[in-house]
């Protein structure tokens, strides 16, 4: 108990100040869902005041010509800040197009393309001085293809995490 202890004690003395939460000009690289479900690999870049970032998701169930696709962006303004963390407002846009399989086999089936737009708020948690968690919460705007808008309010709210890289 006595050398946990002194390594801790150790440990926190040799630890440096952290620069996290939302260091001007870091680079982040990780993973992040919108509140509907889309989303995946992400970037993101902090500005200080803000930050920006954008996610690709791929999706390829078996069977040919189903391979469904999104991409999207989002914008959160930092509205109070610590070393440790931010809350921040805004929101984010994604397209989600996905393949509808054909009731005849052998065939093409149609091809579904959502909009989806979600202003709502973020809450980032540097774990390390460049590991943050994230989670957002909102409402969810979806335009679906040739049926008009769907709105909706999320209870849930999804996490995200990126590994932050800082320039020099």
């Amino acid at each position: 108990m006595k050398k946990t202890q002194l390594a801790l004690l150790f440990v926190m003395a040799s630890a440096g100040a952290a620069s996290a939460g939302g260091s001007e000009g870091s680079l982040g690289i990780g993973g992040e869902y919108q509140l509907n479900g889309l989303g995946g690999a992400s970037f993101n870049y902090d500005g200080g005041k803000f930050h920006v970032g954008a996610f690709l998701s791929l999706r390829d169930p078996d069977g040919d010509d189903n391979t469904d696709f999104g991409i999207g962006a989002r914008f959160y303004y930092h509205v109070a800040s610590t070393a440790m963390s931010d809350f921040s407002v805004g929101g984010s846009v994604g397209l989600l197009s996905d393949a509808e399989p054909s009731p005849v086999p052998g065939m093409d089936g149609d091809r579904n393309n959502n909009l989806y737009i979600e202003p709502g708020f973020q809450i980032r948690a540097f774990v390390a001085s460049n590991v943050a968690l994230s989670f957002t919460g909102g409402l969810v705007i979806r335009a679906l293809d040739d049926s008009g808008l769907d709105f909706g309010a999320q209870v849930t709210g999804v996490a995200g995490v990126h590994y932050y890289f800082f320039g020099q």
